[in-house]
């Protein structure tokens, strides 16, 4: 089982993105110590608490438990787990509702809770990745889950006999040894697809989705550090497209502004690659000079998913950009940046 957690500042936003799932029929409110009704009437109840702490800027707790695929368990249970998931990360004594979401493959549940207690008292983030992933070892026994290898035992892509003879050349340490530390490190802080790409971009790693021009959709990913660009499966099984989805919450609608609007500050890096043409390992023909650094990315509030409410309750923006970079403006910048 998979654990992802998320901290921000917004209820409202949090909440209102469940609620609309529930809508659509898509997910289901499980189990809940709060009043259910609206997004705006649950979130004044959580704020009520949260005014017990009002100097806290993250007091909102989500938390998605993923179960392996094909394995399936029943509401009671998911309600069961759900609570001793709290409980161990010190929930003990505060608001909460569970969602069981089934518009993945795989059966989920989110938790949404206040940090704040009804004491008062802030239940501590401190090494909660570490507590998260030694909990959820002792849950996968309790409710007799396939367990999931331990870090050290993830494979990943050895070194090729040129990189090692760089290494031992130069005394510096493999790039790829570096990625794929950095990329695993990423993962785990990482509950969403902007999250994802936050981590990567303060670790000087540039992500370039591969984007089907029909569809819309995520085929796969590249990353660039220190001017050499290498596809996410080249560096491991887990470092492709549809093993880093399986790790974190990732909707191709909900997210394709995000996905688009990293390509789109990438555009000049990784001009004239054809990841599906690369072989595995480094793209040793593109130039270091034009790799370069990735700009934050503007105007996406970070506080809950990293979307507004606008983002969550329409696709619209994703047809909307995408028209923008397919606009003339955009082939002829291509064109011209083609041509130097």
């Amino acid at each position: 089982m998979i654990a992802k957690q998320i901290k921000g500042k917004d209820f409202y936003g949090l909440l209102a993105y469940n609620q609309k799932k529930v809508e659509l029929g898509q997910a289901v409110a499980l189990d809940a110590n709060i009043d259910l009704g609206s997004a705006v009437e649950m979130s004044k109840e959580f704020n009520l608490v949260r005014q017990l702490r009002p100097r806290l800027g993250k007091a909102v707790y989500h938390v998605s438990l993923n179960l392996p695929p094909d394995e399936k368990m029943n509401d009671k249970n998911f309600v069961s787990m759900g609570l001793d998931y709290l409980k161990g990360m010190g929930f003990d004594d505060n608001q909460y509702i569970i969602y069981r979401h089934d518009d993945q493959s795989h059966q989920h549940i989110h938790i949404v809770a206040n940090r704040v207690k009804y004491s008062g008292n802030l239940v501590s983030d401190s090494k909660d990745y570490k507590r998260s992933e030694s909990l959820v070892r002792k849950l996968e026994q309790k409710y007799g889950l396939s367990l999931l290898p331990d870090e050290p035992s993830v494979r990943r892509a050895a070194l090729t006999q040129k990189e090692i003879e760089k290494t031992l050349r130069t005394g510096s340490a493999p790039t790829k040894s570096i990625m794929q530390h950095q990329l695993m490190e990423a993962l785990k802080r990482s509950g969403n697809i902007e999250e994802f790409i936050y981590q990567l971009q303060s670790r000087e790693i540039m992500p370039k989705f591969n984007i089907s021009k029909t569809t819309g959709r995520v085929s796969g990913v590249s990353f660039s550090y220190e001017g050499i660009i290498y596809k996410g499966s080249s560096l491991g099984r887990q470092y492709s497209w549809n093993n880093i989805i399986k790790q974190i919450d990732y909707e191709q609608i909900r997210d394709s502004a995000v996905i688009l609007q990293t390509n789109a500050a990438e555009q000049g890096d990784f001009r004239g690659i054809d990841a599906g043409k690369e072989g595995p390992g480094e793209n040793t023909k593109q130039s270091k000079s034009t790799i370069g650094r990735a700009g934050k990315i503007v105007g996406q509030p970070t506080d809950y998913l990293g979307l507004s409410e606008k983002d969550i309750l329409s696709p619209e923006a994703f047809n909307t950009y995408r028209n923008e970079l397919d606009g003339p403006l955009w082939r002829r910048r291509r064109k011209k940046g083609r041509s130097r």
